[in-house]
């Protein structure tokens, strides 16, 4: 079995008998050793004195004097967030069920890097065994933004992250005498676009996100993503659902939608209420999927032989930022049935 996103740090948790990932302490010394978390130069002696205590005893519990003694107030709320999210994990069966908690009850207390790392955490555990690299390609969409460009008449997402450093870097050589010469380099520089002939080489960067998903090009790139979808919910959820792309929406007595992010949100919300989308909205939208049910036994009954259409746009800046726990739910389940 081939080896793909070690950064996740899958290797640091164990798997239950119930096929989902528990909490280990190298876990949670692997979040404690991240930049946002290790005391800078400035950092007061408690905040010091804690990070330490934690690295050496990463369970040990945490009070809110102990926070509260810390001088800066920046450094009381990352603490406040970090141990708030350490305690869910520790207290949760598995971390799939904390993750399903954060998802039900809101994560707006939580930064948006924490959410993605446990959801790449669990992806990784979804994909393991995973040989198709287009699926793994897509499953970055769930936990890292995508920049989307126009190349050729075809829709491509390139990792946002890696962009901007593209882009940073190419600003910084063209200010020698030498490159400035050179033409503006291309908006996503001389990153590979995923094909069959190159896939080969996903599973050597896998970690350097460095690699174009053809989404309006590539069926095998919009079914790579239709698949790591089918996984995500069969393994959060406990359901087996079928996903696969459509190029347009011809139902006319559609029931239910899910807006895998807040544009699409808006978008499927003002084709319900019968609205105009507004200008250029139609656009935006990255793609359009149909989903069913393999078994509809937990499927709300007016639902029962009816599709759930899936709808993702980018922002007004070209960037889409999917946001996976809406397929977890956002679906048509009946009530206590979500897990």
């Amino acid at each position: 079995m081939r080896e793909f996103w070690v950064s996740s740090g899958h290797h640091l948790t164990r798997r239950a008998e119930h096929g989902g990932l528990v909490v280990t302490p190298e876990l949670i010394m692997a979040y404690l050793a991240r930049p946002e978390l290790a005391p800078p130069e400035e950092a007061c002696e408690a905040e010091r004195a804690l990070h330490a205590s934690l690295m050496r005893e990463p369970m040990r519990p945490v009070t809110p004097q102990d926070i509260g003694a810390m001088a800066d107030a920046d450094a009381r709320e990352n603490w406040t967030f970090m141990i708030a999210f350490r305690d869910l994990l520790l207290n949760a069966r598995s971390l799939e069920g904390a993750y399903l908690e954060l998802a039900r009850k809101g994560a707006n207390h939580l930064p948006p890097i924490m959410l993605n790392q446990l959801c790449h955490l669990l992806l990784r555990n979804a994909l393991d065994g995973c040989e198709d690299p287009f699926i793994l390609r897509a499953g970055e969409l769930f936990f890292r933004p995508q920049k989307a460009a126009l190349r050729d008449g075809a829709l491509l997402l390139a990792d946002c992250e890696v962009v901007e450093a593209q882009q940073a870097y190419a600003q910084d050589a063209h200010h020698s005498p030498l490159t400035a010469l050179l033409n503006d380099v291309p908006e996503f520089g001389n990153l590979d676009v995923m094909d069959s002939e190159n896939a080969w080489t996903y599973w050597s960067r896998s970690d350097a996100h460095s690699m174009i998903m053809n989404m309006g090009g590539d069926a095998k790139a919009r079914m790579g993503l239709a698949q790591a979808i089918e996984r995500w919910i069969a393994h959060l959820m406990r359901i087996e659902v079928k996903v696969e792309p459509i190029a347009r929406m011809e139902d006319q007595d559609w029931r239910w939608f899910i807006g895998l992010d807040a544009q699409a949100t808006r978008i499927g919300n003002a084709l319900w209420n019968g609205e105009a989308i507004g200008p250029g909205a139609a656009d935006r939208i990255v793609t359009l999927m149909r989903l069913t049910f393999v078994d509809e036994s937990r499927v709300r009954p007016d639902m029962r032989g009816k599709p759930v259409y899936l709808i993702g746009a980018m922002d007004h800046e070209s960037v889409w930022r999917l946001k996976p726990q809406n397929l977890l739910v956002g679906l048509p389940l009946l009530e206590g049935a979500h897990s």
